[in-house]
């Protein structure tokens, strides 16, 4: 694992802070290990801290009474969650589970938002994270009302796969999903996931594989999408 300094100083959220402020999230920060499967913390959660992945992968999910799972997003390694830091005694719609074994650089919220006000010039680049965190939110809420069961599951798709790459949608991409997660992800059954799944893999667009999935060119990917729509 690369130390506290180099994770923190890799977090987009955090690249307006200065050297000093920095140095001082690194003194100040926690480190956790999760085992693959593991609460990280629960829904309404009022904890008040941001957490970066620092190894491994973190799945934000929610589950009823009967214990259906409804997951969001699967974050990768430099990732970061823990969006009610900024809003404090606010509780945390969704929770989150270790996806695989991960570690996890845990800050403080109050310490956070102290070196914030001491340090306003990273408030627009915080502000534009987080308004692109909502954004992608948005956009998902706008998929599973306006659009048909293939488009959604391609967004779907391409929405994770540029979690773990990136904005850039060229060159290939693989992650960690199931077809029962994606189904739980979808509100689908297996079933339908599944024929959805060999519908857009007979057109070259993805590899699936036990557990995993592959998008081989994003680019074309993409360009699907926006045939659908």
């Amino acid at each position: 694992m690369n130390t506290i300094a180099a994770i923190l100083d890799a977090c987009p959220l955090l690249s307006g802070l200065p050297i000093e402020a920095m140095e001082r999230l690194a003194q100040g920060a926690q480190v956790r290990r999760f085992g693959t499967g593991d609460m990280i913390y629960p829904p309404a959660s009022l904890l008040e801290r941001l957490s970066i992945i620092a190894e491994g992968q973190v799945r934000i999910c929610s589950s009823n009474i009967s214990g259906r799972e409804a997951t969001l997003a699967i974050l990768d390694s430099g990732a970061w969650f823990g969006d009610t830091v900024f809003c404090p005694g606010t509780p945390r719609v969704f929770g989150a589970n270790a996806h695989s074994d991960c570690t996890i650089v845990d800050i403080q919220g109050e310490q956070l938002r102290d070196l914030m006000r001491r340090h306003p010039e990273a408030y627009p680049i915080v502000l534009e994270q987080v308004s692109l965190r909502l954004w992608a939110v948005m956009s998902i809420i706008q998929d599973d009302v306006l659009r048909g069961t293939e488009a959604r599951v391609a967004r779907r798709l391409f929405f994770m796969a540029q979690m773990h790459h990136g904005k850039d949608i060229s060159g290939a991409v693989s992650f960690r999903l199931t077809r029962e997660l994606l189904a739980n992800t979808m509100g689908m059954t297996r079933q339908g996931v599944h024929r959805v799944l060999k519908n857009i893999e007979s057109k070259g667009l993805i590899e699936s594989s036990y557990g995993h999935i592959k998008v081989p060119d994003l680019s074309r990917l993409h360009a699907y999408i926006e045939e659908l729509d």
